[in-house]
């Protein structure tokens, strides 16, 4: 077990460097660069340039490299992230650090407690459909999967929200309450937090809810079916124990695998989701740091979601190899 988590370990090096070349050919791919975004946006604001708006312009490209090969600004740029510097950002003039530290926990947060929400649904309910197989239960949440996964994540913001006005009280959009924004810790404001935050986990959870219920029941299925289901089932195992020990394990492998991806399909998804209900996540930021061509936010952020996702994807790998000792030996 050991060696097959050091193998995994040291399989993340190298995908974490691609991760980072590949993260910053994209978005240094686009013509131009953040300090002729930078000097386009002045340009829009007044019609002439001062001499000052120049120096900075020229002060920027020369503290980035701008002017050097890309291959030089790579090298720069990665080594500054290894040693926890994430770069400046032209956009909200403030270290990418200072900027992304709680907006990083924040999405993390959500991400966690989207994923404890989804599975302690699907995984019931995916197993009850299997059991119940083109029962009145099966089909009801069979549609109700397919409907989940068809509607998309803002579309279920807004409707919630109008609900949420209309039958809480509560005003949609971001984490608090206006009394609650600047005030300090307390139980008053936890529990605001929690009015708030109830809606971006279920919204998030509801794809990967449909899409997860369809997997686990046919999953169930194909091991429900399997020989040695009939010769437990033939030694006079209970139905529930025969369940929970047998097929339920082997189910759970594919469930598990998908737990490393969990993280940057969140984030995707919360993008447009956060932008309807101004939640401060790092889908907004990443967005328009994207948008204005601010290397140092973007490729900060792309790093440590993709960090964070080989993280996930190891932890995965390990509960796989728990679940399944077959899986270390391949």
């Amino acid at each position: 077990m050991l060696a097959y988590i050091l193998n995994r370990i040291l399989i993340m090096i190298p995908t974490l460097f691609l991760i980072s070349v590949i993260s910053f050919i994209v978005i240094d791919l686009p013509p131009g660069d953040m300090a002729s975004a930078y000097l386009s946006r002045m340009e829009d604001q007044r019609d002439e340039l001062s001499e000052e708006t120049m120096r900075q312009v020229d002060a920027l490209r020369a503290r980035f490299g701008l002017d050097e090969p890309g291959w030089k600004r790579y090298i720069s740029w990665a080594g500054r992230f290894v040693k926890g510097d994430f770069g400046y950002s032209f956009v909200w003039r403030k270290p990418v650090r200072e900027l992304i530290s709680g907006r990083i926990g924040l999405t993390v947060l959500i991400s966690l407690g989207t994923f404890i929400i989804s599975t302690l649904i699907t995984w019931p309910v995916g197993i009850g459909m299997a059991v119940r197989q083109y029962s009145v239960f099966d089909n009801f949440f069979s549609f109700v999967a397919f409907v989940m996964m068809a509607i998309p994540p803002f579309m279920f913001a807004l409707v919630l929200m109008y609900f949420s006005f209309q039958w809480f009280g509560v005003a949609p959009g971001g984490l608090y309450s206006d009394e609650y924004l600047d005030a300090a810790w307390s139980m008053g404001k936890f529990a605001d937090l929690l009015k708030h935050l109830w809606m971006p986990l279920l919204i998030l959870g509801l794809g990967s809810i449909g899409g997860g219920v369809r997997v686990i029941r046919a999953n169930m299925l194909d091991e429900m079916r399997m020989p040695y289901v009939t010769t437990a089932r033939a030694k006079g195992l209970s139905e529930t124990n025969l369940i929970l020990k047998y097929p339920l394990r082997m189910a759970a492998n594919p469930f598990v695998c998908s737990i490393g991806w969990m993280l940057p399909g969140l984030v995707a998804g919360e993008v447009i989701v956060s932008l309807v209900l101004g939640i401060p996540t790092t889908g907004p930021i990443l967005l328009e740091g994207i948008m204005n061509q601010d290397m140092q936010v973007a490729g900060a952020i792309i790093m440590i979601l993709a960090t964070l996702t080989v993280i996930g994807t190891l932890i995965s790998d390990i509960l796989l190899a728990m679940l399944d000792p077959r899986i270390r030996y391949q």
